[in-house]
């Protein structure tokens, strides 16, 4: 009877954890390191949560479509130890993000840094392991 408890409160706090555990992906498994953006465009929402921050933007193509994006950030709390909060990045104003593309093609990208129109930046927690040796 103990032995089956124990089992059941294992499988319990597996399930538990899992959906966060699933959730969470590597740079290589979504992103490619080979496709690099710069993206400029206007703050239409952020999602300051864990595991990584989501801002997206309506980036004003040449021709004057206008294409949505949604760009990964890090953790908020490494963002907070640089000093931002979710209230530095503001709907309406503009962004330009440098990071790298989705692998699937979509409007997506792995943030690198986040600079304001003030030219206020901050590196953006890219989950990209040779970030830090980009050279930028």
């Amino acid at each position: 009877m103990r032995t089956r408890l124990i089992a059941l409160v294992c499988a319990a706090t597996a399930m538990a954890y899992a959906p966060s555990a699933v959730a969470h992906h590597s740079f290589a498994a979504q992103f490619d390191g080979d496709k690099p953006v710069v993206l400029k465009g206007v703050v239409t929402k952020v999602d300051w949560r864990n595991p990584h921050i989501w801002v997206y933007l309506d980036v004003r193509e040449a021709d004057g479509k206008v294409t949505k994006w949604e760009c990964e950030g890090g953790a908020p709390n490494a963002l907070t130890r640089q000093g931002w909060s979710r209230d530095n990045l503001k709907l309406g104003e503009e962004l330009t993000v440098e990071g790298w593309r989705a692998k699937d093609g979509s409007n997506t990208c792995n943030a690198r840094t986040w600079k304001l129109a003030n030219g206020q930046a901050v590196l953006a927690g890219s989950s990209n392991g040779t970030a830090a040796g980009a050279g930028r």
